[in-house]
């Protein structure tokens, strides 16, 4: 499992030594340690303090800091789904427990867990995937141990959504230098720590091509400063292929947030679902340890929960924290009880009926001080967290290429262009191209188009570029375009070191 602090500068708690990690679990007598507790909605009130029922029998040690997020915070009219005073418990104190929350769908919906996330830039969303005793699928006897680090902050995860027209909306994807560097030296990090030898990044640059290109060119910079451990890069789709067909190939994965999102759950599924499934969202100054399913509401009440996947959670939050005894303890009872079958939920039962979640975590406990053969025993570290990269764009120079304009209009991709060129005569911008969601449909008209009603048009700057005038040519521009249509956005065009920074034709 997991392990993480802060740099070593900053310390996670008093007992960590630069020599050697100190084990809370021995040094800590009687002090408590503050952990913010969420027990979620849905089942998350019944696996969230099953599990801690676990950890308070392993290690006694926690102060539990309870606080509300998800339905009832919302209720009590905290907009953005977590309740003030737990948004200040975790700035305080940094290290969160939490059940799963209920996400708000449609326009306007409140996401609690994005909330925590980008609130405290929690940029590494680590999901570790294992096959674990007794548990029932086609990936039992395959040696399946990966662990998974994907962006948790940029990409589509930024949620800027905006309804340009009655039928279209665009999604924006964000992606930066600096983040993207983060994320990949995390993933090193990480490798480095727990003695793995590679570390594949896969991404879609086929599909986002300036996005996703700049993410693989910061994980091959990042390799470079990490000799030992193997470095790949391979296309998101090979990634797929090779969850499926030869996951123990597969070590330490990192993506971008879209392109970790498909083998993630994949490979939840080949190790039993994500009821299975820990995982952590970890950023500088904070980190929160959850499942990676969601609240199943039709099963909450009931007491026939699978906490296992918030268990596992609690293992890798108490190594977060030093615990490194105690979590060990959990993980041997934990495999101990899932190999002998006799006491687990219904979905985990195979030769006996399943039991209650209470009479599950009951047996759990009674096998703390077991061992189990089956867990596998690492040397590992506790992971270097990255500092966020400085952005120095002075050595680079930019010139102005042009305009693409987003324009609102139902009818002819012929007329649109004939009005636009009769607007724009005169002025320093020349109609390069109208496309269609990124299909280039003029000066080359094609006859099975079904266009939208939402168009890029793309203007060259004929001008002499000169930084004060253009500010004034781009309003004239946009002004004369408004007499034809209503535009939504512009994005400007621009080339860096003299290479162009923009999608050729609209994403051809």
């Amino acid at each position: 499992m997991l392990e993480f602090r802060n740099s070593p500068a900053e310390p996670l708690l008093t007992t960590w030594s630069d020599e050697y990690p100190v084990d809370i679990s021995v040094t800590q007598a009687n002090a408590k340690t503050p952990v913010v507790f969420l027990e979620g909605d849905g089942i998350g009130p019944e696996i969230a303090n099953a599990a801690r029922k676990v950890i308070d029998a392993a290690f006694p040690h926690i102060e539990w800091v309870e606080h509300t997020a998800g339905d009832m915070a919302l209720q009590t009219g905290a907009s953005s789904g977590v309740s003030d005073e737990a948004l200040e418990a975790i700035a305080k104190i940094g290290t969160v427990f939490k059940g799963p929350l209920t996400t708000v769908l449609g326009p306007g919906g409140k996401n609690p867990n994005t909330t925590i996330r980008k609130l405290f830039e929690l940029y590494a969303n680590v999901r570790p995937v294992m096959t674990l005793p007794g548990v029932r699928t086609a990936y039992a006897n395959q040696d399946v141990d990966m662990i998974l680090i994907r962006d948790n902050i940029e990409d589509y995860h930024a949620g800027i959504e905006h309804m340009q027209t009655p039928d279209v909306i665009q999604s924006l994807n964000l992606t930066s230098r600096s983040g993207s560097e983060r994320i990949n030296r995390f993933a090193f990090e990480l490798a480095r720590a727990f003695g793995r030898d590679r570390v594949t990044c896969a991404t879609n640059a086929g599909g986002m091509k300036l996005a996703e290109s700049l993410f693989r060119t910061m994980f091959e910079e990042v390799a470079a400063d990490y000799p030992e451990i193997m470095a790949n890069h391979v296309g998101l789709e090979a990634c797929v292929q090779s969850v499926v067909t030869k996951p123990a190939h597969l070590d330490v994965v990192v993506t971008s947030n879209m392109s970790g999102d498909i083998p993630g759950d994949l490979a939840a599924g080949m190790s039993g679902g994500l009821s299975l499934v820990p995982s952590a969202n970890i950023g500088t100054h904070a980190a929160v340890f959850e499942p990676a399913h969601g609240t199943v509401a039709d099963l909450a009440g009931q007491n026939y929960a699978n906490p296992t996947a918030m268990i596992l959670s609690g293992i890798m939050m108490l190594r977060h924290l030093g615990a490194f005894k105690a979590a060990s303890q959990i993980e041997h009872a934990l495999y101990v009880t899932l190999e002998e079958g006799r006491y687990v939920t219904p979905d985990l039962a195979v030769t006996y009926p399943g039991v209650t979640t209470d009479t599950f975590v009951k047996a759990i406990t009674d096998n703390l001080g077991e061992a189990s053969a089956l867990v596998v025993e690492r040397d590992l570290d506790f992971i270097l967290m990255p500092t966020t990269p400085v952005g120095n764009s002075s050595n680079i120079s930019r010139s102005f290429d042009g305009l693409d304009v987003f324009i609102e209009w139902d009818g002819s991709v012929d007329m649109l262009a004939s009005k636009l060129n009769l607007v724009v005569a005169g002025q320093p911008f020349a109609l390069e191209s109208l496309s269609n969601r990124g299909t280039p449909l003029y000066p080359s008209v094609r006859e099975n188009a079904e266009p939208v009603n939402h168009w890029c048009g793309r203007f060259n700057y004929t001008g002499r570029k000169k930084k004060s005038g253009l500010q004034r040519d781009i309003c004239a521009l946009l002004e004369a375009v408004g007499k034809i249509g209503n535009w939504m956005h512009i994005e400007r065009l621009q080339s860096f070191n003299g290479k162009p920074a923009y999608s050729s034709g609209q994403g051809t």
